[in-house]
């Protein structure tokens, strides 16, 4: 990650980290909490099944006390009006009381009318519980709450029941009632239900909140990423054309020194050496040997004096244009190095404007150096077209080519290699495009139709 995508994430994961750490802890506190209500509201709720199993049992006895404590252990007449009694106080569709002798024989059970007369001890409800025998252990205790599984007679389906067993010891009666519990787990599910759906509906609000606040994080650090990034790439253009310009002011000033000053002081000595040689005697062969061998050396460094003079800022581009600085370019280098160079050129006549004009010359030098010193050919072409929305130029060789890392490593490579050509390129919004294979190479340099001073007088002229 580069230092622009770690100052992001510095400012969007805090967000992010700290949104889930809200949400999640909102979330646990109202799980918590709600699950507390629930809870508390389902114990609430069998409290008052339990008052109401005691309220419905003490009503019971009441309504036999006065027959149960007059009669005997063996009142045949006394036990059957208390059937009677217990068989008629119903309270609804599932409400009844229903009575076990201790041996587990049913004596009383208004719903299930089969059970009476039976015995039922060993009876086990489907968790496996027995039911009728743990009934008369609480009856025997002095009377208790049991919970178990039994049918319902409204819907015919085994559900939970919570029932009250107490004891007719004088008889050896258990009687009990129930209340089944189906309502009351079905209004707890109902509430999980509900808790359920809010969490959702929490999730979603935070989410509906959180989203957007990272997405306008996330697009501010980008417009503000991007505004800098674009602040940074103008000032290194302008960087760049700035060290270009001053390296250009820079070649300009050295070749005006090296033909007006070296090279003309190098002229002045030649010329004093010829009136040196006229001025010898005939028979002094030694001396005029000399002085002629001294003059050709001077003759050379004359000559060198002024190709690096033009190398570095030729005159004819200046004054008579492009064109005229690239015949010059190309036939010194064809004399220097044995390449033969044609030049497939457009009459720009001072179209181009300065800037890219100098751009072009130097870029085309440096290809034909490129070619000189690493292509190893025999053939080169300068052409230059014009199209309707771009100039362009073309410098091709008939070398052995590079590889794609060769390439990438001019470009990263300083001084006046592929990636100063590419600077120069872009400074005018165009771009610098390179084809290389086994038969040669082509380098493309493309400039905007910008770079023309009169774009639709150049345009028409060569067409």
């Amino acid at each position: 990650m580069n230092l622009r995508q770690q100052i992001l994430a510095l400012a969007i994961v805090p967000l992010v980290v700290a949104i889930l750490a809200i949400t999640a802890l909102i979330t646990w506190q109202s799980t918590t909490l709600a699950r507390t209500s629930i809870d508390a509201f389902e114990q609430n709720m069998l409290d008052a099944k339990k008052t109401e199993l005691l309220n419905l049992t003490n009503l019971a006895l009441s309504a036999i006390k006065s027959i149960y404590e007059k009669a005997g252990p063996d009142d045949e007449a006394a036990k059957e009006e208390v059937k009677r009694i217990l068989s008629s106080l119903d309270y609804g569709d599932d409400g009844y009381f229903f009575v076990y002798d201790y041996d587990g024989f049913s004596v009383v059970h208004p719903r299930q009318t089969f059970r009476p007369g039976h015995n039922w001890l060993d009876l086990k409800d489907p968790d496996g519980n027995r039911v009728i025998a743990e009934l008369i252990a609480r009856a025997k205790e002095g009377g208790g709450l049991y919970q178990y599984k039994w049918e319902k007679p409204s819907t015919r389906e085994t559900v939970d029941k919570l029932s009250f067993a107490a004891g007719l010891d004088k008889w050896r009666w258990m009687i009990g009632t129930g209340v089944y519990l189906d309502d009351v787990y079905a209004t707890t599910t109902a509430a999980k239900g509900e808790l359920r759906r809010s969490i959702g509906n929490t999730f979603l609000i935070v989410a509906l909140m959180a989203v957007p606040a990272v997405l306008v994080v996330f697009s501010t650090c980008m417009v503000l990423n991007l505004r800098q990034q674009r602040m940074a790439d103008s000032k290194l253009k302008e960087l760049t054309q700035r060290i270009i310009d001053t390296q250009e002011e820079e070649r300009f000033r050295i070749a005006r020194e090296l033909h007006d000053g070296i090279s003309q002081n190098l002229v002045g000595v030649r010329y004093a050496i010829d009136l040196a040689r006229r001025k010898v005697p005939p028979e002094s062969e030694a001396a005029a040997s000399a002085i002629e061998k001294g003059s050709l050396a001077l003759n050379d460094a004359i000559k060198e004096v002024r190709r690096i003079s033009h190398d570095l800022r030729p005159r004819a581009l200046d004054d008579l244009g492009l064109t005229a600085a690239l015949e010059a370019l190309t036939a010194g280098f064809a004399e220097r190095t044995g390449i033969a160079v044609s030049l497939e050129s457009v009459a720009f006549k001072n179209m181009l404007v300065p800037e890219a004009r100098i751009a072009l010359y130097r870029v085309a030098q440096e290809a034909l150096t490129n070619i000189e010193r690493h292509a190893g050919a025999t053939q080169a072409v300068l052409a230059f077209s014009i199209r309707a929305d771009s100039i362009r130029m073309e410098v091709r060789d008939n070398g052995h080519g590079f590889i794609e890392g060769e390439a990438k490593a001019g470009q990263q490579s300083g001084g006046l290699g592929l990636r100063n050509m590419q600077e120069r390129m872009a400074h005018f919004g165009g771009c610098l495009q390179i084809e290389s294979s086994e038969r040669g190479t082509t380098l493309r340099a493309i400039l905007p139709i910008t770079a023309l001073k009169n774009r639709r007088a150049v345009i028409a002229e060569a067409a």
